[in-house]
């Protein structure tokens, strides 16, 4: 076996574990970066979260699959403090597509555990957010997932910043397996007026461990938002724009607090 035949063999042995992968389908039911809010033991918190796709991937990655550009997706949060750092929290996803067939996509249901908080707004906060979901197949291939979303962050009255390394697990479908995807999170936002914080948000999905998704594949989006907390209700919003092949190219999203009695 000559130099080129060698080269060639190591070639096709080590490509498969660093081409591109695609980047796995998923419904964007919930576009956030999690940071230091947390009910207080015995509180209700309600929360909905929307968002559309003007433009972006309209080819199914898998057959069947109901893709996202033109379509509304709006999502009830239920949530509950148990105690001072534990919060049940509860999610009913519905998407509107573009041919306008409405569907309740299936039950998601998170567990958060913050134990280091800020005091009186100022300070270091950390903790884990645990997920699991049971989503219509047409949404996602993988129809049960669990999620683990570890926190990090700073936040003071001028600037909070927001780590979340997320860890996504298939447990079902054509794509189970035991290596989570990675899809880190980050939050950048300033205060430039009492109530208003302005940022940026950034997200990206790498694809399973042992087989990252490289250059195009990995699926980049970055988010011009604002967060309000004065007023009746309080709100996020952002602009986003992908920055791969593998993410819509423009996505609209809000997360509205809804005040309960």
């Amino acid at each position: 076996m000559n130099a080129w035949h060698r080269l060639g063999l190591a070639l096709c042995t080590v490509a498969p574990m660093y081409c591109a992968t695609p980047a796995r389908a998923a419904l964007p039911d919930e576009i956030q970066v999690y940071g230091a809010d947390i009910n207080a033991p015995g509180e209700f918190g309600l929360e909905f979260h929307v968002n559309t796709t003007p433009s972006g991937n309209s080819q199914p990655s898998y057959p069947g699959e109901v893709t996202n550009p033109h379509g509304w997706r709006a999502t009830a949060e239920f949530s509950y403090g148990l105690s001072q750092t534990w919060e049940l929290g509860l999610y009913i996803p519905t998407v509107l597509t573009r041919d306008n067939t409405y569907y309740v996509t299936g039950p998601k249901v998170r567990v958060k555990w913050l134990p280091l908080q800020p005091v009186d707004g100022t300070g270091y906060y950390a903790g884990a957010n645990v997920e699991v979901a049971h989503v219509d197949q047409r949404f996602d291939q993988s129809t049960r997932t669990l999620e683990l979303r570890p926190i990090f962050g700073y936040q003071d009255p001028l600037w909070l910043f927001s780590f979340n390394p997320v860890l996504d697990w298939d447990l079902a479908g054509p794509t189970k397996s035991g290596v989570p995807a990675f899809e880190p999170a980050f939050k950048a936002a300033r205060t430039i007026i009492p109530g208003v914080r302005a940022g940026l948000e950034y997200y990206m999905d790498l694809g399973r461990l042992n087989h990252p998704a490289m250059g195009p594949s990995q699926s980049q989006v970055l988010y011009l938002a604002i967060d309000v907390t004065r007023g009746f209700l309080p709100f996020n919003f952002g602009v986003g724009r992908g920055l791969s092949n593998a993410a819509d190219k423009w996505t609209l999203k809000w997360i509205f607090e809804v005040p309960l009695p």
